[in-house]
């Protein structure tokens, strides 16, 4: 399985998180145009820079001319992390954690996430923000959890319906519609949480140092 870290330009992770992927096998680092100034910044080397190169400095270009492959893509549809998405499906990378994909833009960091939701079929992919791991959920899954850890659902719209067992407030055929409803801060209250999603894809938060520790990426 070919696994990738995407790395844009917003609020990058600690460099320590990067390492801990790649033990996981993301092997492969994509800098997502400016994001390649965060690795710089770390001295980690990306394996690709992909973007409309609009947001890279010089200094990072020429520190990594050499050792990384460096793609223009001027094309505008596309935002640079949807150009390092594109590249890694058409490339048969199965997954890809999002990084860097938060910060001082509010314009970009929504956008990111909806471009989880849009490629969510084509790639599977999570996002790590600060202390916190985003993963996109359809269908019936089975979680392994920590007691007591702090569970966050979001849905998107009416069409989507989640039935829960293992929270402390449980779910039941329940719409948890953006900007309506939401199962914020919820509670694992055993091992493993079940959900049935039915209609559409979720959003699951939870704390990714939590995660970690446990082996649950």
């Amino acid at each position: 399985m070919k696994k990738c870290i995407i790395l844009a330009n917003g609020s990058p992770p600690k460099k320590n998180v990067l390492t801990f992927l790649k033990r996981l096998n993301y092997s492969t680092l994509i800098c997502a145009d400016g994001g390649a100034n965060s690795a710089f910044k770390m001295n980690i080397t990306p394996d690709f820079i992909i973007g409309d190169l609009e947001s890279v400095t010089d200094k990072t270009i020429k520190r990594f001319g050499t050792t990384s492959k460096i793609i223009k893509i001027k094309r505008q549809n596309d935002t640079d992390v949807e150009k390092c998405l594109k590249y890694a499906i058409k490339n048969n990378f199965s997954a890809a954690i999002l990084t860097g994909a938060t910060g001082n833009r509010l314009d970009h960091t929504i956008c990111n996430l909806g471009i989880i939701l849009k490629f969510y079929h084509l790639i599977k992919i999570r996002l790590i923000a600060e202390d916190s791991l985003l993963v996109p959920y359809s269908g019936k899954v089975k979680i392994n959890t920590v007691p007591g850890e702090t569970i966050s659902i979001y849905g998107f719209n009416r069409k989507t319906k989640i039935t829960s067992s293992g929270l402390k407030y449980p779910l039941n055929n329940s719409i948890l519609p953006f900007g309506e409803s939401e199962s914020t801060s919820n509670k694992a209250m055993t091992n493993n949480v079940q959900l049935d999603i039915n209609g559409g894809i979720v959003f699951l938060i939870r704390d990714f140092n939590t995660a970690r520790q446990h082996g649950f990426i």
